[in-house]
Formats: C-alpha cells, structure tokens, sequence
C-alpha cells in the first residue's frame, strides 16, 4: 500500500471517529458542551498528517483537544435517575420540614443525598418526577425546584380512614446545580414505612 493511499485511510479513520464521538457526546451531554463545539471541531479537523511525510503530530494542539474534550464529557453522567423510599420508620413531620428517603434503590448520577433528601441536578434538561406517600389524612406534601413549588399533594383531614394512598407527577426543566425535594406544609403530617412511600426522579432529555 502506497504511502499516500495510508495517510488518506489513517485521516479518514480518525475523523470519523472524532466526529462520531461529538456526536454522541453532544446528544448525551444536552446543552452543557453546545458552547464552543464548533471551535472544537475545527481543532479537531486540523488534527491532520503530512502528506509529503506520512506522519501525525500526537502532541499538536488539536490532538491535545482531543484528549481534553474526552475527559471533560466522560466526567458528565450519561443517564440521570434516582428512586428512595421511606423504610426504616414512619416520619411525623414539622410545617417546612424536608421528607428524607433512606432507603435508596437507584441513584444514577449520584444526585440524590439521602442525608439531605435533596435532588441535586447534575446535567440540565428535562425531567420527570413522581411523589407517592402512604399517609394519613392531614398530610400536605409540597415538590419543590429550589423555591419554588411545582406539585402539591393532600388529604383532607376529613377523611374518615385510616391510611390512603396519594400520588403526583410533575415534569420539568431543570438547569444544573438546582435542587429539588418534597417537603411537608403544616405540622403533623405523617407518612407510613415500608417502603410504601417513595420519591422518584428522571432525566427525559
């Protein structure tokens, strides 16, 4: 094979490996690496040979790109999810206190801390999310983005039973770094243990 016909075949490769990659990363990564993508593919696109030498350059600037641009969107998680439920005890509740699940199923991208019982946002973008709490009647639970309530659920302390069962789902979008959680309104609320009672959450896109 002519030395020529090897640079065309060794240039091809590489860039269809680069830009496959971009691809995926920009997909799995939403708007977070969108600034400043172009500039990255020109790098990139000048990460060529010479033609009259057949050499690449491994320590040119766009192949440091390269390997920069590689770290960088493999420390962004490729999905976000979480699923905790109350399992140990039944919680009874003060008005603004936050409802903690300790007993967690799932939490993909480690955003949900069940010291806290807080969802803190690692990629931006839009999700769902589902409250269920098996409780007695004079519950009001709030899901709040950072300050802002974005659900409520409740049960009439007029109800004449024992236990029921409420549920609520929201979708929303979210910026990285906010913070989501339930939250109990008034004092004397109460939500039943195991495990009937949960918190879930999910990246949709």
């Amino acid at each position: 094979m002519c030395v020529e016909n090897f640079t065309t075949m060794f240039r091809d490769l590489i860039l269809a490996l680069l830009f496959g990659f971009l691809g995926v990363t920009k997909i799995n990564v939403a708007s977070n690496l969108q600034t400043g993508i172009q500039t990255k593919v020109d790098l990139l696109k000048s990460l060529i040979y010479d033609n009259a030498k057949a050499t690449v350059t491994l320590d040119s600037t766009a192949f440091k790109e390269l390997i920069k641009l590689s770290t960088e969107s493999s420390s962004f998680p490729r999905s976000v999810s979480f699923s905790v439920s109350v399992k140990s005890t039944i919680l009874a509740f003060g008005a603004g206190q936050t409802v903690k699940y300790d007993a967690v199923l799932t939490n993909d991208g480690n955003g949900y801390d069940d010291r806290t019982g807080v969802f803190t946002c690692p990629v931006a973008g839009t999700y769902m999310f589902v409250v269920d709490s098996l409780s007695w009647p004079g519950i009001w639970l709030k899901l709040k983005v950072n300050k802002l309530t974005v659900g409520k659920l409740h049960v009439s302390s007029g109800h004449k039973v024992d236990l029921i069962q409420i549920s609520r789902t929201v979708i929303v979008k979210l910026k990285s770094g906010d913070h989501v959680k339930v939250e109990n309104d008034k004092n004397g609320g109460k939500i039943y243990h195991g495990m009937y009672s949960g918190f879930t959450g999910a990246l949709l896109y």
